[in-house]
């Protein structure tokens, strides 16, 4: 039957490496079919169902939890932790994806593209909060056509968290100073020692700027000239922001407005979003050390998940051990030559 139907596509008009892959075949296995006489679409897949497959029971609940109002406008990344820390384990990321697609559940949401990957070369180690902050200047859009006002954004590398942030109507470097030096009041720390890194902008590399971080003992670090992903921790920050669902979509009233909206932001994004590249727990959790208690309990939560059905992990449970080193643009394919930052 299956030759049948490719060979009547085929005399109609289609393609044939086309029509074979619209039934899961590729062109040479329907060629030896046809070699050999009588033989047709042999393929039985498998005749039982896994031992440890979800049960329908099991198969609803993961359903209705992952498309509960708490729960579905996360990716399974995210739904997966927030179980564990209420105490549930229902499956993998994987498995509930696989769920999700044979139930036609998974779709592309939200405005932003696919975010590349390049080669970089300046590298600086964090062991700890602390030691290695990014940061740089965004802008806003105002109601006024080619008048922007403009975000500060510096983030702790180690921890992912905004240590500090400003909103102005200009940009220059003895406000990016100032806001420097009010972070480090704030956060009563000695900022002696701390890698702070940029991108080339005027602000960025401006007289005040410098002096500034070399007074107080900052090592400053720049992105190589017109290399605009040698500073990915803040654009990943700043992509996190503009594709938010809050996002407005109309420019800011005023410089007000936009301050407000972004004191929510900080507040959420340091305080309640879990984020991936640290085991997805929030940076506040991570920058004061409750993290280690976090994972330590979600690891409990696999472990007794693992001991009630056996049949369905194939290795040890997920890893739940917390990030040590966090590196700012690790180079590649070379002998490592990384600074590393003294906790």
């Amino acid at each position: 039957m299956t030759r049948v139907l490719i060979e009547a596509a085929v005399t109609a008009g289609a393609r044939r490496a086309r029509a074979c892959g619209l039934l899961g075949l590729s062109v040479r296995t329907v060629e030896r079919w046809r070699a050999e006489p009588g033989a047709d679409d042999a393929r039985h897949g498998p005749r039982q169902a896994p031992a440890n497959k979800l049960s329908g029971a099991e198969r609803r609940t993961l359903l209705d939890t992952v498309n509960a109002a708490t729960f579905r406008d996360l990716t399974p990344h995210e739904i997966v932790p927030r179980l564990a820390d209420l105490g549930c384990y229902l499956a993998s990321e994987s498995t509930i994806y696989r769920v999700l697609r044979a139930e036609e559940l998974l779709a592309h949401r939200g405005r932003a593209k696919a975010a590349g990957h390049h080669r970089t070369v300046h590298a600086h180690v964090a062991t700890g909060p602390n030691q290695v902050w990014s940061w740089d200047i965004t802008y806003l859009k105002t109601p006024v056509r080619g008048l922007f006002l403009y975000l500060y954004l510096m983030m702790d590398v180690w921890s992912r968290k905004v240590v500090g942030w400003a909103v102005h109507e200009v940009e220059l470097a003895d406000l990016a100073a100032a806001l420097f030096t009010e972070t480090c009041r704030v956060h009563h720390l000695d900022p002696t020692g701390i890698v702070l890194h940029a991108d080339n902008g005027g602000p960025m590399k401006g007289a005040t700027m410098v002096v500034t971080l070399e007074r107080l003992g900052v090592l400053a670090s720049f992105s190589r000239p017109g290399v605009s992903n040698d500073n990915p921790f803040s654009e990943s920050l700043f992509r996190t922001l503009k594709y938010r669902p809050e996002y407005p979509t109309q420019p800011f009233a005023d410089i007000a407005a936009a301050r407000a909206w972004v004191r929510t932001f900080v507040r959420w994004y340091n305080t309640a979003h879990l984020h991936s590249a640290i085991r997805f727990v929030t940076p506040e959790d991570r920058h004061t050390g409750r993290d280690i208690a976090i994972l330590a309990a979600r690891h409990t939560i696999y472990v007794d998940a693992q001991a009630r059905h056996p049949e369905r992990w194939s290795g040890s449970t997920r890893n739940w051990d917390p990030i040590t080193d966090v590196t700012l643009n690790p180079e590649r394919g070379v002998e490592s030559t990384l600074q590393h930052i003294a906790a």
